[in-house]
């Protein structure tokens, strides 16, 4: 990132931030706040005027807009798609261990195989790979082993069709004060419009489905003749119960909503929401 926008002229300098969710690497995501406990000191940082900009994982961005903020650039993706490593699915026998701090990847996982054991995983990439359970697995995101130059070390690609990536997977978001309008410029050259309209889609979908939803779901989004292709799901936590639905469109926002709708509305959905014993 900093490499592209010195090749557009500006200067760079890295501003870090320790955010809640670095401090407390050994919780799970839920239990410190859910989404948003890796952006909102970031955001405060440039509304402050200690940074210019930040650059986040899309898939930290909560789907509500941050006043004084927009979301100036959306460059290429990565990879959006899981991946095991250690074990495939093939290869994990019955009883395996998988380890995931993901609801929505254990929701799925334990969907197309009852028989997995699943363990709670924080911290980073690195880290993550260093625990890997004898015989088992670990659910990364691929973009992930990507950025550090470890494809190969996925026992597996977990395609869509399997399991449905997190919301804006594999995307970079990067937000500037609304006010900057200079910089909302220069970030609109390294804007990808494809890529930014199949991340509009997915995170319409979230904000629809509620930000605040405790329960597993996922999106993902694709270039078809049309437009884009929606993907949507929503499951219980413990895999039992996943409801998916499909559309496609040419309004990413208007798509978005269209599945998260027919999750709620056609496919039960609302009924998993009021699920007695849900988180």
């Amino acid at each position: 990132m900093g490499a592209q926008l010195e090749g557009l002229g500006a200067q760079v300098r890295l501003v870090l931030v320790d955010t809640s969710g670095d401090r407390q690497g050994e919780r799970s995501i839920s239990a410190i706040g859910g989404q948003g406990v890796f952006v909102k000191e970031v955001q405060s940082a440039v509304l402050e005027g200690r940074a210019d900009l930040a650059v986040h994982s899309a898939k930290d961005l909560p789907s509500a807009p941050v006043p004084g903020l927009v979301l100036a650039a959306v460059p290429e993706r990565g990879d959006p798609r899981d991946a095991l490593v250690g074990r495939s699915l093939e290869q994990l026998g019955p009883g395996a261990l998988v380890a995931t701090g993901s609801a929505r990847r254990r929701a799925q996982l334990s969907w197309l195989r009852p028989d997995l054991a699943f363990v709670d995983l924080r911290g980073n990439i690195g880290t993550r790979l260093e625990k890997v359970p004898p015989g088992g697995a670990v659910v990364v995101a691929m973009a992930a082993l990507d950025r550090l130059g470890w494809r190969e070390r996925a026992a597996q690609i977990l395609e869509p069709g399997l399991v449905l990536p997190q919301v804006a997977q594999g995307a970079l978001a990067v937000e500037c004060r609304e006010e900057d309008e200079e910089l909302v410029g220069l970030l609109g050259e390294i804007d990808d419009p494809l890529c930014r309209a199949m991340v509009e889609a997915e995170r319409s979908f979230l904000g629809e489905m509620g930000a605040g939803c405790e329960l597993p779901i996922a999106a993902h989004s694709r270039p078809v003749p049309d437009g884009l292709e929606l993907d949507g799901l929503i499951a219980s936590p413990d895999g039992r119960v996943l409801l998916r639905q499909r559309a496609t469109g040419d309004d990413p926002v208007a798509l978005g909503r269209e599945v998260a709708l027919g999750l709620l509305d056609g496919c039960g959905g609302r009924a998993l929401l009021r699920r007695p014993g849900r988180p």
